[in-house]
Protein backbone atom coordinates (compact mmCIF):
# COMPACT_ATOMS: atom_id res chain seq x y z
CA UNK A 1 0.00 0.00 0.00
CA UNK A 2 1.53 3.19 -1.23
CA UNK A 3 2.09 5.82 1.52
CA UNK A 4 -0.32 9.00 1.83
CA UNK A 5 1.54 11.83 2.24
CA UNK A 6 0.15 15.53 3.27
CA UNK A 7 1.46 18.63 1.09
CA UNK A 8 1.67 21.57 2.96
CA UNK A 9 2.83 24.50 0.35
CA UNK A 10 1.30 28.20 0.17
CA UNK A 11 2.48 28.42 -3.62
CA UNK A 12 -0.61 26.40 -5.36
CA UNK A 13 1.96 25.93 -8.58
CA UNK A 14 4.58 24.69 -6.32
CA UNK A 15 2.28 22.38 -4.47
CA UNK A 16 0.39 21.22 -7.72
CA UNK A 17 4.24 19.79 -9.21
CA UNK A 18 5.27 18.23 -6.14
CA UNK A 19 1.73 16.75 -5.97
CA UNK A 20 2.50 15.44 -9.45
CA UNK A 21 5.95 14.49 -8.13
CA UNK A 22 4.46 11.95 -5.47
CA UNK A 23 2.41 9.89 -7.78
CA UNK A 24 4.88 10.07 -10.53
CA UNK A 25 7.42 8.39 -8.28
CA UNK A 26 4.59 6.12 -6.54
CA UNK A 27 2.70 7.79 -3.55
CA UNK A 28 -0.46 8.80 -2.68
CA UNK A 29 -1.15 12.96 -1.97
CA UNK A 30 -3.43 12.72 1.09
CA UNK A 31 -3.93 16.50 0.81
CA UNK A 32 -3.13 19.82 0.04
CA UNK A 33 -2.85 22.98 2.60
CA UNK A 34 -1.40 26.12 2.66
CA UNK A 35 -2.34 27.21 5.82
CA UNK A 36 -0.33 25.59 8.75
CA UNK A 37 -3.16 25.54 11.00
CA UNK A 38 -5.10 23.55 8.83
CA UNK A 39 -2.09 21.00 8.24
CA UNK A 40 -2.27 20.33 11.77
CA UNK A 41 -6.14 19.75 12.04
CA UNK A 42 -6.32 17.29 9.12
CA UNK A 43 -3.42 15.91 10.75
CA UNK A 44 -4.99 15.11 14.32
CA UNK A 45 -8.68 14.50 12.57
CA UNK A 46 -7.80 12.56 9.15
CA UNK A 47 -4.20 11.43 9.93
CA UNK A 48 -1.13 11.10 7.61
CA UNK A 49 1.61 8.72 6.74
CA UNK A 50 3.96 11.56 6.33
CA UNK A 51 3.82 15.79 5.94
CA UNK A 52 5.93 17.65 3.62
CA UNK A 53 5.69 21.04 4.70
CA UNK A 54 7.15 24.51 3.55
CA UNK A 55 8.55 26.65 6.27
CA UNK A 56 7.24 29.78 4.94
CA UNK A 57 4.06 29.84 5.09
CA UNK A 58 -0.03 31.70 5.15
CA UNK A 59 -1.44 32.54 8.58
CA UNK A 60 -0.29 32.48 12.31
CA UNK A 61 1.71 30.08 12.69
CA UNK A 62 4.44 29.08 10.19
CA UNK A 63 5.86 25.26 8.66
CA UNK A 64 7.94 25.14 12.01
CA UNK A 65 5.54 25.67 14.39
CA UNK A 66 3.24 23.80 12.76
CA UNK A 67 5.63 20.82 12.46
CA UNK A 68 5.97 20.80 16.43
CA UNK A 69 2.82 20.59 17.30
CA UNK A 70 1.85 17.77 14.37
CA UNK A 71 4.83 15.96 16.33
CA UNK A 72 3.41 16.61 19.71
CA UNK A 73 -0.17 14.95 19.20
CA UNK A 74 -0.02 13.11 16.00
CA UNK A 75 3.82 11.67 16.30
CA UNK A 76 3.48 11.97 12.06
CA UNK A 77 7.25 12.36 10.49
CA UNK A 78 7.58 15.61 9.44
CA UNK A 79 10.18 16.46 5.85
CA UNK A 80 10.86 20.41 5.62
CA UNK A 81 10.63 21.98 2.35
CA UNK A 82 12.67 25.40 1.90
CA UNK A 83 14.71 27.54 -0.14
CA UNK A 84 16.11 29.11 2.80
CA UNK A 85 18.99 27.46 4.52
CA UNK A 86 19.88 30.19 7.14
CA UNK A 87 21.47 29.24 10.32
CA UNK A 88 18.41 30.19 12.03
CA UNK A 89 15.71 29.04 9.79
CA UNK A 90 17.82 25.44 10.44
CA UNK A 91 18.32 25.93 13.90
CA UNK A 92 14.61 26.78 14.79
CA UNK A 93 13.20 23.99 12.70
CA UNK A 94 15.80 21.26 14.27
CA UNK A 95 14.18 21.66 17.47
CA UNK A 96 11.11 20.06 15.93
CA UNK A 97 13.51 17.13 15.49
CA UNK A 98 12.21 16.71 11.60
CA UNK A 99 12.98 13.90 9.21
CA UNK A 100 14.24 15.66 6.72
CA UNK A 101 15.02 18.52 4.99
CA UNK A 102 14.80 19.25 1.37
CA UNK A 103 16.05 22.84 -0.47
CA UNK A 104 14.04 23.82 -2.71
CA UNK A 105 13.95 22.68 -5.96
CA UNK A 106 14.71 18.97 -5.98
CA UNK A 107 14.34 16.05 -7.95
CA UNK A 108 12.02 13.09 -8.34
CA UNK A 109 15.45 10.57 -6.80
CA UNK A 110 15.97 13.32 -4.00
CA UNK A 111 12.02 13.60 -2.82
CA UNK A 112 11.52 10.06 -3.10
CA UNK A 113 15.03 9.18 -0.54
CA UNK A 114 14.04 11.86 1.50
CA UNK A 115 10.85 10.55 2.22
CA UNK A 116 11.77 6.76 2.21
CA UNK A 117 14.73 7.96 5.00
CA UNK A 118 11.90 9.35 6.80
CA UNK A 119 9.21 6.38 7.04
CA UNK A 120 11.71 4.31 7.93
CA UNK A 121 13.15 6.37 10.62
CA UNK A 122 10.21 6.69 11.65
CA UNK A 123 8.98 2.91 11.89
CA UNK A 124 12.17 2.25 13.72
CA UNK A 125 11.42 5.08 16.36
CA UNK A 126 7.62 3.65 16.97
CA UNK A 127 8.92 0.23 17.64
CA UNK A 128 11.79 0.87 19.64
CA UNK A 129 8.97 3.37 21.50
CA UNK A 130 6.33 0.31 21.50
CA UNK A 131 9.69 -1.96 23.10
CA UNK A 132 10.02 0.63 25.49
CA UNK A 133 6.27 0.72 26.65
CA UNK A 134 6.59 -2.86 27.03
CA UNK A 135 9.42 -3.11 29.23
CA UNK A 136 8.13 -0.06 31.01
CA UNK A 137 4.99 -1.78 31.86
CA UNK A 138 6.65 -5.60 32.72
CA UNK A 139 8.95 -3.45 34.77
CA UNK A 140 5.75 -1.73 36.83
CA UNK A 141 4.18 -4.53 37.15
CA UNK A 142 6.58 -6.86 38.56
CA UNK A 143 7.29 -6.93 42.39
CA UNK A 144 10.50 -5.78 42.87
CA UNK A 145 11.93 -2.39 42.72
CA UNK A 146 13.83 -1.28 39.91
CA UNK A 147 16.42 1.67 39.46
CA UNK A 148 17.90 2.43 36.27
CA UNK A 149 21.15 5.28 36.34
CA UNK A 150 23.32 6.56 33.42
CA UNK A 151 26.96 6.37 33.25
CA UNK A 152 26.97 9.45 35.93
CA UNK A 153 25.25 7.35 38.48
CA UNK A 154 22.37 9.93 37.96
CA UNK A 155 18.29 8.48 37.74
CA UNK A 156 16.99 7.66 34.54
CA UNK A 157 14.01 5.30 35.12
CA UNK A 158 12.16 3.62 38.59
CA UNK A 159 9.18 1.56 38.85
CA UNK A 160 6.40 2.36 41.07
CA UNK A 161 7.61 -0.61 43.54
CA UNK A 162 10.90 1.31 43.81
CA UNK A 163 8.75 5.13 44.38
CA UNK A 164 6.93 3.48 47.60
CA UNK A 165 10.46 2.19 48.98
CA UNK A 166 12.09 4.97 48.33
CA UNK A 167 9.37 7.68 49.48
CA UNK A 168 10.67 9.61 46.10
CA UNK A 169 8.48 9.95 43.18
CA UNK A 170 9.98 9.16 39.90
CA UNK A 171 9.34 13.31 38.35
CA UNK A 172 11.70 13.99 41.59
CA UNK A 173 14.24 11.29 41.42
CA UNK A 174 14.63 12.00 37.72
CA UNK A 175 18.64 13.01 36.94
CA UNK A 176 19.14 12.60 40.85
CA UNK A 177 22.65 11.07 41.65
CA UNK A 178 21.44 7.70 42.66
CA UNK A 179 22.98 7.54 46.73
CA UNK A 180 20.73 10.93 47.25
CA UNK A 181 17.37 8.56 46.41
CA UNK A 182 18.77 5.37 46.96
CA UNK A 183 19.83 5.24 50.55
CA UNK A 184 21.24 2.35 52.27
CA UNK A 185 23.08 1.14 56.03
CA UNK A 186 24.21 -1.89 57.55
CA UNK A 187 21.25 -2.43 60.11
CA UNK A 188 23.73 -3.34 62.64
CA UNK A 189 26.95 -1.14 62.54
CA UNK A 190 24.48 2.28 60.59
CA UNK A 191 27.83 1.91 58.66
CA UNK A 192 26.44 3.49 54.77
CA UNK A 193 26.75 0.64 52.26
CA UNK A 194 27.55 1.87 48.66
CA UNK A 195 24.54 1.30 46.36
CA UNK A 196 25.48 -1.69 43.96
CA UNK A 197 24.42 0.10 40.97
CA UNK A 198 26.94 2.33 41.36
CA UNK A 199 29.40 -0.22 42.15
CA UNK A 200 28.87 -2.41 39.42
CA UNK A 201 28.75 0.76 37.07
CA UNK A 202 32.84 1.02 38.32
CA UNK A 203 33.60 -2.52 38.24
CA UNK A 204 32.04 -3.42 35.15
CA UNK A 205 29.84 -6.17 36.63
CA UNK A 206 26.98 -7.53 38.56
CA UNK A 207 27.11 -6.90 42.20
CA UNK A 208 25.01 -8.63 45.42
CA UNK A 209 24.26 -6.33 48.25
CA UNK A 210 26.03 -7.41 51.26
CA UNK A 211 22.97 -9.00 54.00
CA UNK A 212 21.82 -6.91 56.78
CA UNK A 213 20.99 -4.05 54.83
CA UNK A 214 18.43 -1.39 55.65
CA UNK A 215 16.93 0.74 53.08
CA UNK A 216 16.21 4.29 54.50
CA UNK A 217 13.59 6.34 52.61
CA UNK A 218 12.71 10.07 52.12
CA UNK A 219 10.39 9.83 55.38
CA UNK A 220 12.59 8.14 57.35
CA UNK A 221 11.02 4.49 57.39
CA UNK A 222 13.68 1.53 57.31
CA UNK A 223 13.29 -1.25 55.23
CA UNK A 224 15.16 -4.51 55.31
CA UNK A 225 16.44 -5.07 51.70
CA UNK A 226 18.27 -7.62 49.18
CA UNK A 227 19.00 -6.66 45.77
CA UNK A 228 21.68 -6.84 43.53
CA UNK A 229 23.30 -4.41 40.11
CA UNK A 230 24.40 -5.05 36.88
CA UNK A 231 25.92 -2.82 34.19
CA UNK A 232 24.39 -1.78 31.17
CA UNK A 233 27.18 -2.43 28.12
CA UNK A 234 26.61 -0.66 25.03
CA UNK A 235 26.98 -2.82 21.31
CA UNK A 236 30.52 -2.09 21.32
CA UNK A 237 31.69 -2.80 25.27
CA UNK A 238 31.29 0.49 26.91
CA UNK A 239 29.47 0.70 30.14
CA UNK A 240 26.65 3.21 28.93
CA UNK A 241 24.59 2.84 32.75
CA UNK A 242 23.52 0.64 35.21
CA UNK A 243 20.23 -1.04 37.11
CA UNK A 244 19.21 -2.09 40.18
CA UNK A 245 16.86 -4.39 41.51
CA UNK A 246 15.87 -5.04 45.43
CA UNK A 247 12.86 -6.00 47.19
CA UNK A 248 10.92 -5.62 50.64
CA UNK A 249 12.35 -8.67 52.55
CA UNK A 250 10.47 -8.02 55.62
CA UNK A 251 7.53 -10.18 54.76
CA UNK A 252 10.41 -13.02 54.29
CA UNK A 253 12.52 -12.21 57.77
CA UNK A 254 9.09 -12.14 59.47
CA UNK A 255 8.03 -15.82 58.20
CA UNK A 256 12.12 -17.03 58.80
CA UNK A 257 11.59 -15.57 61.85
CA UNK A 258 8.02 -17.54 62.17
CA UNK A 259 9.62 -20.59 61.24
CA UNK A 260 12.57 -20.27 63.73
CA UNK A 261 9.79 -20.27 66.37
CA UNK A 262 8.22 -23.28 65.35
CA UNK A 263 10.96 -25.17 64.78
CA UNK A 264 11.96 -24.32 68.29
CA UNK A 265 8.19 -25.02 69.78
CA UNK A 266 8.73 -28.29 67.74
CA UNK A 267 11.93 -29.26 69.22
CA UNK A 268 10.31 -28.21 72.28
CA UNK A 269 7.68 -30.88 71.90
CA UNK A 270 9.64 -33.48 70.66
CA UNK A 271 12.19 -33.74 74.00
CA UNK A 272 8.39 -33.50 75.95
CA UNK A 273 6.93 -36.25 73.79
CA UNK A 274 10.04 -38.29 73.90
CA UNK A 275 9.89 -38.29 77.92
CA UNK A 276 6.44 -39.17 77.92
CA UNK A 277 7.17 -42.08 75.86
CA UNK A 278 10.10 -43.09 78.05
CA UNK A 279 7.58 -42.80 80.96
CA UNK A 280 5.08 -45.23 79.38
CA UNK A 281 8.16 -47.41 78.14
CA UNK A 282 9.43 -47.76 81.70
CA UNK A 283 6.13 -48.19 83.45
CA UNK A 284 5.25 -50.81 80.74
CA UNK A 285 8.37 -52.43 81.13
CA UNK A 286 8.58 -52.59 84.92
CA UNK A 287 5.01 -53.31 85.54
CA UNK A 288 5.48 -57.39 84.76
CA UNK A 289 8.53 -58.13 87.08
CA UNK A 290 7.06 -55.87 90.19
CA UNK A 291 3.76 -57.75 89.69
CA UNK A 292 5.62 -60.83 89.88
CA UNK A 293 7.47 -59.43 93.18
CA UNK A 294 4.49 -58.81 94.28
CA UNK A 295 2.69 -62.22 93.83
CA UNK A 296 5.99 -63.99 95.24
CA UNK A 297 5.93 -62.09 98.15
CA UNK A 298 2.00 -62.52 98.83
CA UNK A 299 2.75 -66.01 98.68
CA UNK A 300 6.50 -66.19 100.70
CA UNK A 301 4.27 -64.41 103.58
CA UNK A 302 1.11 -67.40 103.26
CA UNK A 303 4.11 -69.64 103.59
CA UNK A 304 5.21 -67.85 106.87
CA UNK A 305 1.77 -67.39 108.26
CA UNK A 306 0.87 -70.75 107.80
CA UNK A 307 0.18 -73.36 111.21
CA UNK A 308 2.31 -75.89 109.34
CA UNK A 309 4.99 -73.23 108.05
CA UNK A 310 6.66 -74.08 105.27
CA UNK A 311 10.18 -72.26 104.78
CA UNK A 312 11.39 -74.50 102.17
CA UNK A 313 8.55 -72.52 99.66
CA UNK A 314 8.77 -69.50 101.80
CA UNK A 315 12.78 -69.13 100.39
CA UNK A 316 11.88 -70.20 97.11
CA UNK A 317 9.30 -67.67 96.75
CA UNK A 318 11.59 -64.81 98.45
CA UNK A 319 14.33 -66.39 96.02
CA UNK A 320 11.74 -64.94 93.30
CA UNK A 321 11.22 -61.73 94.32
CA UNK A 322 15.03 -61.47 94.58
CA UNK A 323 15.44 -62.38 90.77
CA UNK A 324 12.23 -60.59 89.67
CA UNK A 325 13.80 -57.22 91.45
CA UNK A 326 16.60 -57.88 89.89
CA UNK A 327 14.95 -58.17 86.05
CA UNK A 328 13.68 -54.81 86.81
CA UNK A 329 16.74 -53.25 87.59
CA UNK A 330 18.03 -54.68 84.33
CA UNK A 331 14.98 -53.59 82.61
CA UNK A 332 15.46 -49.94 83.86
CA UNK A 333 19.26 -50.03 83.02
CA UNK A 334 18.18 -51.45 79.54
CA UNK A 335 15.81 -48.28 79.04
CA UNK A 336 18.61 -45.86 80.38
CA UNK A 337 20.99 -47.28 77.79
CA UNK A 338 18.17 -46.84 75.08
CA UNK A 339 18.40 -43.17 76.12
CA UNK A 340 21.59 -42.76 76.03
CA UNK A 341 21.85 -44.59 72.53
CA UNK A 342 24.18 -47.27 74.18
CA UNK A 343 25.22 -50.19 72.48
CA UNK A 344 22.57 -53.28 73.97
CA UNK A 345 24.44 -55.72 75.20
CA UNK A 346 24.95 -58.20 72.73
CA UNK A 347 26.33 -62.10 73.01
CA UNK A 348 25.51 -65.37 71.59
CA UNK A 349 22.18 -66.44 73.66
CA UNK A 350 20.09 -69.74 73.72
CA UNK A 351 16.76 -68.62 73.11
CA UNK A 352 15.36 -71.82 73.92
CA UNK A 353 16.14 -70.97 77.42
CA UNK A 354 15.03 -67.54 76.67
CA UNK A 355 11.80 -68.44 76.08
CA UNK A 356 11.60 -71.16 78.89
CA UNK A 357 13.01 -68.64 81.27
CA UNK A 358 9.80 -66.20 80.65
CA UNK A 359 7.32 -69.03 80.86
CA UNK A 360 8.52 -70.15 84.45
CA UNK A 361 7.65 -66.49 85.35
CA UNK A 362 4.51 -66.33 83.69
CA UNK A 363 3.24 -69.67 84.55
CA UNK A 364 0.96 -68.99 87.81
CA UNK A 365 -0.72 -66.94 85.20
CA UNK A 366 -1.43 -69.72 83.23
CA UNK A 367 -2.99 -71.65 86.20
CA UNK A 368 -4.66 -68.53 87.59
CA UNK A 369 -6.59 -68.51 83.81
CA UNK A 370 -6.80 -72.05 83.34
CA UNK A 371 -4.54 -72.01 79.78
CA UNK A 372 -2.98 -74.86 78.75
CA UNK A 373 0.15 -73.95 77.26
CA UNK A 374 2.31 -75.77 74.76
CA UNK A 375 6.32 -75.55 74.31
CA UNK A 376 7.46 -76.82 71.17
CA UNK A 377 11.39 -76.57 71.16
CA UNK A 378 13.83 -77.50 68.32
CA UNK A 379 16.03 -80.84 69.43
CA UNK A 380 18.93 -78.38 68.94
CA UNK A 381 19.96 -75.28 70.73
CA UNK A 382 18.47 -71.87 68.63
CA UNK A 383 21.82 -69.78 69.13
CA UNK A 384 20.94 -65.99 68.61
CA UNK A 385 23.52 -62.84 69.17
CA UNK A 386 21.37 -60.76 71.13
CA UNK A 387 20.85 -58.65 74.42
CA UNK A 388 19.35 -61.31 77.01
CA UNK A 389 17.21 -58.71 78.69
CA UNK A 390 15.51 -57.33 75.57
CA UNK A 391 14.78 -60.48 73.89
CA UNK A 392 13.19 -61.64 77.41
CA UNK A 393 11.25 -58.32 76.75
CA UNK A 394 9.92 -59.25 73.64
CA UNK A 395 8.80 -62.56 74.98
CA UNK A 396 6.86 -61.67 77.59
CA UNK A 397 5.24 -58.88 76.29
CA UNK A 398 3.78 -61.07 73.76
CA UNK A 399 3.13 -64.11 75.97
CA UNK A 400 1.27 -61.64 77.93
CA UNK A 401 -0.74 -59.91 74.86
CA UNK A 402 -2.08 -63.59 74.48
CA UNK A 403 -2.99 -63.76 78.16
CA UNK A 404 -4.78 -61.25 77.85
CA UNK A 405 -6.72 -61.80 74.47
CA UNK A 406 -7.53 -65.15 75.86
CA UNK A 407 -9.16 -63.56 78.70
CA UNK A 408 -11.31 -61.17 77.10
CA UNK A 409 -12.58 -64.24 74.52
CA UNK A 410 -15.14 -65.95 77.09
CA UNK A 411 -16.37 -68.51 75.31
CA UNK A 412 -13.53 -69.93 73.49
CA UNK A 413 -11.21 -72.92 74.84
CA UNK A 414 -8.57 -71.40 76.57
CA UNK A 415 -4.86 -72.50 74.82
CA UNK A 416 -1.55 -70.75 74.27
CA UNK A 417 1.24 -72.68 72.03
CA UNK A 418 4.74 -71.40 71.94
CA UNK A 419 6.57 -72.79 69.00
CA UNK A 420 10.71 -72.33 67.99
CA UNK A 421 12.09 -73.60 65.66
CA UNK A 422 14.80 -73.02 62.54
CA UNK A 423 12.97 -71.20 60.07
CA UNK A 424 15.72 -71.09 56.75
CA UNK A 425 19.28 -71.22 57.39
CA UNK A 426 20.71 -68.67 59.26
CA UNK A 427 17.21 -67.44 60.74
CA UNK A 428 15.27 -68.79 63.66
CA UNK A 429 11.52 -68.22 64.11
CA UNK A 430 9.34 -68.07 67.62
CA UNK A 431 5.75 -68.42 66.97
CA UNK A 432 2.98 -67.58 69.62
CA UNK A 433 -0.05 -68.27 69.07
CA UNK A 434 -3.75 -67.65 71.07
CA UNK A 435 -7.24 -68.63 71.33
CA UNK A 436 -7.89 -65.27 71.86
CA UNK A 437 -10.14 -62.40 70.57
CA UNK A 438 -8.53 -62.83 67.28
CA UNK A 439 -6.59 -60.08 64.83
CA UNK A 440 -8.87 -57.28 63.27
CA UNK A 441 -7.43 -56.97 59.60
CA UNK A 442 -8.08 -53.29 59.19
CA UNK A 443 -6.46 -52.45 62.62
CA UNK A 444 -3.36 -54.92 61.55
CA UNK A 445 -1.07 -52.47 60.13
CA UNK A 446 -1.37 -50.10 63.22
CA UNK A 447 -1.15 -52.62 65.92
CA UNK A 448 2.61 -52.19 65.78
CA UNK A 449 2.77 -48.07 66.09
CA UNK A 450 3.04 -45.92 69.45
CA UNK A 451 -0.03 -45.60 71.82
CA UNK A 452 -2.52 -47.48 69.34
CA UNK A 453 -3.74 -50.13 71.73
CA UNK A 454 -7.25 -52.08 71.77
CA UNK A 455 -7.66 -52.85 74.95
CA UNK A 456 -9.53 -50.72 77.43
CA UNK A 457 -6.85 -48.88 79.45
CA UNK A 458 -4.05 -50.22 77.77
CA UNK A 459 -1.03 -47.64 76.42
CA UNK A 460 -0.24 -48.86 73.25
CA UNK A 461 3.39 -49.18 73.63
CA UNK A 462 4.21 -53.29 73.87
CA UNK A 463 4.19 -54.08 70.45
CA UNK A 464 5.84 -50.75 69.26
CA UNK A 465 8.53 -51.68 71.90
CA UNK A 466 9.12 -55.30 70.63
CA UNK A 467 9.48 -54.93 66.84
CA UNK A 468 12.13 -51.89 67.88
CA UNK A 469 13.93 -54.25 69.87
CA UNK A 470 13.85 -57.33 66.79
CA UNK A 471 14.54 -54.54 64.09
CA UNK A 472 17.80 -53.34 66.25
CA UNK A 473 18.30 -57.12 66.41
CA UNK A 474 18.13 -57.40 62.41
CA UNK A 475 14.68 -59.77 63.10
CA UNK A 476 10.79 -58.67 61.97
CA UNK A 477 8.03 -59.17 63.75
CA UNK A 478 4.62 -59.52 62.69
CA UNK A 479 0.81 -60.96 62.92
CA UNK A 480 -1.40 -63.38 61.21
CA UNK A 481 -5.59 -64.08 62.13
CA UNK A 482 -5.68 -68.26 63.01
CA UNK A 483 -8.32 -70.28 60.79
CA UNK A 484 -10.28 -71.07 64.20
CA UNK A 485 -9.65 -68.86 66.90
CA UNK A 486 -7.40 -65.62 68.04
CA UNK A 487 -4.39 -64.87 66.00
CA UNK A 488 -0.54 -65.67 65.87
CA UNK A 489 2.32 -63.12 66.64
CA UNK A 490 6.05 -64.28 64.80
CA UNK A 491 8.95 -63.07 64.84
CA UNK A 492 12.99 -64.36 63.60
CA UNK A 493 16.48 -63.56 64.82
CA UNK A 494 18.90 -64.38 62.87
CA UNK A 495 20.92 -67.31 64.50
CA UNK A 496 24.53 -68.51 64.55
CA UNK A 497 25.31 -72.09 63.79
CA UNK A 498 27.93 -73.10 66.22
CA UNK A 499 25.95 -73.06 69.65
CA UNK A 500 28.16 -71.72 72.16
CA UNK A 501 26.18 -70.30 74.60
CA UNK A 502 23.63 -71.78 76.89
CA UNK A 503 22.28 -69.15 78.69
Amino acid sequence: MAARILIVEDNRVVARDIGQQLVRIGYEVSGVFARGADAVKFSQEVGTDLVLMDIRLEGEIDGIDAAGQIRNTCRVPVVFLTAYADDETVKRARETEPYGYLIKPFEDQQLRTAIEMALYKHASEQKLRESERRYATTLASIGDGVIAIDAAANITFMNPVAETLTGWSFEKAMNRPVAEVFRIVNEATRDKVEDPAATALKLGKRVELAPQTVLIAQDGRETPIDDCGAPIAADYGMITGAVLVFRDMTQRYHAESELRKAQEELSRMSRVTTLGELTVTIAHEINQPLMAIVTNAAACLRWLSDQQMNLMEARAAAERVIRDGHRAGDVVATIRSHAKKSAPDIKPLNLNNQVEHVLTLIRGEFRRQSISEELVLPDEPAIVLGDAVQLQQVVLNLVSNAIEAIERAYNNPKRLKICLQQNTPGTVLCSISDSGIGLDVQSADRIYDAFYTTKAGGIGMGLSICRSILSAHGGSLWATPNDDYGATFYFTLPSIMDPVANV
